[in-house]
């Protein structure tokens, strides 16, 4: 059986590409799968400098056999993280059925690949399984009993999902909105007042912001679906470390990872208990959360709006 392929997206961050694809690297199945890389093009402002950091990150994804099999699409214009991981999944998923998906700042453990083809696999007819996630929340006395649970929140930190489920990807801000429209289901969507999906939904209405990780979440979510989580997470992110353009240093959201997590059929609902210790630890989190969260959507193709995250932790 063929395995799942991975889809990259990359763009001028040289130094953390390579620590994702040396991650990648030496993943058990690595070298068993074909890597995608899209790697987005320079602003039409960009400075010398800035078109070097791209040349470079090139130049890298180029430098070694991460996969066994390696396609690069290079776009010679800046399409964006948003439009290019539309695009990149879109393509990518029609052609084989399912996708890994990864950015150019995110660490897997060496059971990352087995982790998300095993999921991947087993809940392939599961119509309401939407969405595979390769990390969980650090939240406190999380119940591990099983070491997979269904969860109806986003996280897009190593993911993975299907045809039939991207179908479902609605990019047009109206709906979502006219969705999400009554005070209970903004607070659901909202994980219980904790969070600011919706407000991101308006904002993208207004051109505020532009995200495809809202987009999806409410889409998935809207057309009654779940995202299966591991109970020990198999993917850091590594870009708010300060080396990032507006990110900065966020110690709230590291988590230990584990080296493989089983995969078992579990009943497909919520794991209520799990939900509330999450919910608890966003509301604990609240004032980091909001910055997390922007700078998470500012990575995902958005422009800045720093001064929204000031005045919300005032």
């Amino acid at each position: 059986m063929d395995l799942i392929p991975i889809v990259l997206f990359v763009f001028n961050r040289p130094l953390h590409t390579q620590k994702t694809l040396e991650a990648l690297s030496k993943n058990y199945l690595a070298n068993e799968s074909r890597l995608y890389i899209y790697a987005d093009g320079p602003k039409e402002n960009a400075t010398e400098s800035q078109i070097e950091q791209i040349e470079e990150t090139r130049r890298i994804i180029r430098s070694a056999d991460w996969c066994k099999e390696v396609i690069i699409i290079e776009s010679d214009v800046n399409n964006g993280l948003a439009n290019s991981i539309v695009k990149g999944v879109t393509e990518v998923v029609n052609k084989h059925g399912k996708v890994i998906v990864l950015e150019d700042d995110l660490i897997t453990s060496n059971g990352f690949l087995q982790y998300m083809n095993d999921a991947l696999n087993l809940y392939e007819h599961d119509k309401e399984v939407m969405h595979i996630s390769g990390y969980i929340y650090p939240a406190t006395a999380l119940d591990k009993t099983e070491q997979t649970f269904f969860l109806n929140i986003l996280s897009c930190w190593g993911w993975g999902t299907w045809q039939r489920a991207w179908k479902h990807y609605n990019h047009d801000i109206d709906t979502h909105l006219n969705t999400f429209k009554s005070k209970e289901s903004i607070k659901r969507f909202d994980i219980y007042g904790n969070a600011n999906y919706y407000v991101q939904l308006t904002d993208n209405k207004s051109g505020k912001l532009y995200s495809w990780a809202v987009r999806w979440y409410a889409s998935w979510l809207s057309a009654g679906g779940f995202s299966l989580f591991p109970a020990n997470s198999l993917v850091a992110n590594d870009g708010f470390d300060g080396s990032g353009e507006n990110c900065g240093v966020d110690e709230g959201f590291n988590t230990e990872l584990a080296a493989n997590v089983q995969v078992i059929k579990q009943p497909i609902a919520e794991n209520l208990y799990n939900r509330k210790r999450i919910d608890k630890f966003y509301a604990k989190k609240e004032a980091t959360l909001k910055r997390f969260l922007i700078n998470t959507t500012m990575k995902m193709g958005i422009f800045d709006h720093l001064k929204k995250i000031k005045d919300a932790i005032k």
